[in-house]
């Protein structure tokens, strides 16, 4: 199974992403390299040229055909604005696996300094999570964050996903390996796969 290489929210497209995205990303990382490294991998907040950016963008790419994981921009309708980016990564216990191994899924995401404060990342990983559940073999989602930043923590929380107890990952998982990982997971049941307008059951919080 793959994802849709597209999805539309109330506010957001979220949109696979290409080579031909790098100019728009490159201001993005530009100004907000000092917000970003703090909470994401280095390998995604790194600002870089535009070459440099087509040929992680071609990364990308070739990892959401291959089911490795499926990364999002996170853009206006219009496609003009880019906020941030979202991605679905397959799990399993001993970490990110192929998606024929997996066993749940992961979503991960940052948004650029000045579009917080709006609810973007949360409607995005609700669109993510209605995406996940169309996986039958994928019993839960994860989202892993440093428990240091108040804005991804609350992202979870809204979407009824449940604490579990801080865990220590791998240097590959986390912003710092020696850090702890703040884990939240919400059972795959409870989310209604997608079908053009993402919604997840329950009460939010």
């Amino acid at each position: 199974m793959q994802p849709p290489d597209q999805l539309r929210t109330e506010r957001l497209l979220l949109r696979r992403w290409r080579p031909a995205d790098a100019p728009a990303l490159e201001p993005v990382l530009d100004a907000n390299v000092a917000y970003l490294r703090a909470w994401i991998p280095w390998s995604v907040a790194e600002p870089a040229s535009i070459p440099v950016l087509e040929r992680r963008l071609t990364g990308y790419s070739d990892a959401f055909d291959a089911g490795r994981e499926w990364l999002y921009g996170i853009f206006s309708p219009d496609e003009i604005d880019l906020f941030g980016g979202v991605g679905l990564y397959p799990r399993d216990e001993s970490g990110r696996v192929p998606s024929s191994d997996a066993t749940h899924v992961e979503i991960g995401y940052w948004l650029r300094e000045d579009a917080t404060g709006h609810g973007y990342v949360t409607e995005a990983a609700k669109a993510a999570a209605s995406v996940a559940a169309t996986f039958p073999h994928f019993s839960r989602i994860e989202i892993r964050c440093d428990p240091r930043n108040a804005r991804s923590m609350a992202v979870p929380a809204r979407l009824g996903f449940r604490y579990c107890d801080p865990r220590t990952v791998s240097a590959t998982e986390a912003v710092d390996p020696d850090s702890n990982t703040a884990v939240w997971e919400l059972p795959l049941a409870r989310i209604t796969p997608f079908s053009g307008n993402p919604v997840v059951t329950g009460e939010l919080i």
